[in-house]
This record gives structure tokens, C-alpha cells and sequence, in this order.
């Protein structure tokens, strides 16, 4: 049975996947990764490897929302 954690995982996935990562809040953008990486894929190595590329995708999408809207990176 799928937790909370894991109903919003799939839904910012599908959001992704119908609408593009652009349309996603910099808070989305964070949540989701690191719902993602909490997320255990070594099972899988197909899925683990799309993990990796989308993670990739996400960093850059935030550093991209950093630079478009002047905020400073986040240390916490």
C-alpha cells in the first residue's frame, strides 16, 4: 500500500511527464528530489538509471529557476 510519500512522488512523476519539468515550483522541484532519492530503485537497473538522468534533470531545472529569478542557492 503506497504512502503519503509515495502518492506525491507519482503525482509530481506525472506531472513531469505530461506537462514538462518546467512547470514545476523550485519547492516542487526540490521535494521531488528528494522523494526520489529516498527512493530505492538498485532493484531495477533501468529504473535506477532513469532515477540518476532525472535527478540530473531537476538540478539543473533548479539552478535554471535560481538563475532566472536571482535566488541565492540554499544551504540548509
Amino acid at each position: 500500500m503506497p504512502n503519503e510519500d509515495d502518492l506525491e512522488r507519482l503525482h509530481l512523476l506525472d506531472v513531469v511527464m505530461n506537462k514538462g519539468i518546467s512547470i514545476l515550483s523550485r519547492d516542487e522541484l526540490e521535494r521531488l528530489y528528494d522523494l526520489l532519492e529516498q527512493k530505492d530503485y538498485s532493484h531495477d537497473a533501468k529504473a535506477q538509471k532513469s532515477k540518476k538522468k532525472l535527478l540530473k534533470k531537476i538540478s539543473i531545472a533548479i539552478y535554471d529557476y535560481d538563475v532566472k529569478y536571482g535566488n541565492s542557492f540554499k544551504t540548509s
